[in-house]
């Protein structure tokens, strides 16, 4: 097995905890806050689906491309009026596939230099390597904030 399908099989296994978290949900149970943080299962969806999308577009044109779509700091978590788990699935599907294609065909050690921003060293560059595994943390990351808000709402558990 190549590094690229060992690194997408793992980004894979954190996906399906964090869509299996949000089995059988209603849009009003997966917009709500079950905890003292702003975070509900639906936001997280949206969150990690921005993510990964914005990563991607980093992975293959840098730092412009990344930016190239604006950001609602705000609203990335939430469930916004007229939005559904439904949909939202659907576009972390669609982005995941994407993300799944591109990755196949990409140089792990190909680098682009990050976005100037206070998180990040100066001049500090990641390799598309080092994009995918900071994908698979943040959607591991993500998905157990989901158990725990999961387990908060109804009792269901991802695992255990």
């Amino acid at each position: 097995m190549s590094e690229q399908s060992d690194l997408l099989e793992t980004l894979g296994k954190h996906r399906g905890f964090l869509r299996y978290t949000v089995r059988d949900l209603t849009d009003e149970q997966a917009a709500r806050r079950t905890t003292a943080s702003e975070l509900c299962l639906g936001g997280l969806i949206k969150h990690v689906t921005g993510v990964e999308e914005r990563w991607m577009r980093f992975a293959t044109g840098g730092a412009d491309a990344m930016r190239s779509e604006p950001i609602d700091w705000e609203n990335q978590f939430r469930m916004l009026d007229g939005e559904t788990l439904a949909v939202l699935l659907d576009r972390y599907e669609q982005v995941s596939r994407r993300t799944d294609e591109l990755l196949r065909t990409l140089d792990l050690d190909q680098e682009h230099a990050l976005p100037e921003a206070p998180w990040f060293e100066p001049g500090a560059k990641w390799s598309v390597r080092r994009v995918l595994l900071h994908v698979i943390a943040e959607t591991s990351q993500h998905a157990g904030h989901a158990d725990i808000i999961r387990e908060s709402l109804d009792g269901a558990k991802t695992m255990g």
